[in-house]
């Protein structure tokens, strides 16, 4: 399996580092590095605590863990983040954008989101068509309904 190396700096002692879990699942869990208390209708930018310096031609993803609303009412309003490479510094921190839906607390090492790493997308040219020539599915929200 083809490995590939993300320099992390941990902003915080108190969280846990990063670990990849082989065989498990391919995204990586990220804590909360700051303890927050948020009245529902709040919004915060929660530290995960760390700066990554992404390998050339990569880009990050993170999206709330499916347990995150269940568990402390929040959602993540950009709905899904996006990291690109050039955001390297020491002091480029990783945050979680999140609006509360009812009174909750984060505490520290909670984990709260998770990423994963991607290839840049191909560029892309456009050509127009008349048809596409395939048979259309339904329209949208069509899946599961036949």
């Amino acid at each position: 399996m083809e490995q590939t190396v993300l320099k992390i700096k941990y902003h915080s002692k108190e969280i846990e580092k990063l670990t990849y879990i082989a065989g498990k699942s391919d995204w990586i869990d990220l804590r909360s590095a700051e303890n927050v208390t948020l009245k529902k209708g709040d919004f915060h930018m929660i530290s995960l605590g760390i700066s990554v310096q992404l390998p050339a031609g990569y880009e990050a993803v993170i999206v709330p863990r499916s347990s995150t609303y269940k568990n402390f009412g929040l959602i993540q309003v950009n709905h899904i983040g996006v990291v690109d490479e050039s955001y390297c510094g020491d002091n480029d921190l990783w945050m979680m954008p999140v609006l509360a839906v009812r009174d909750t607390q984060v505490r520290v090492n909670d984990r709260i989101c998770q990423f994963r790493i991607q290839r840049h997308q191909p560029e892309i040219l456009f050509e127009e068509a008349e048809s596409l020539g395939n048979p259309d599915r339904g329209g949208f929200g069509s899946t599961g309904k036949q």
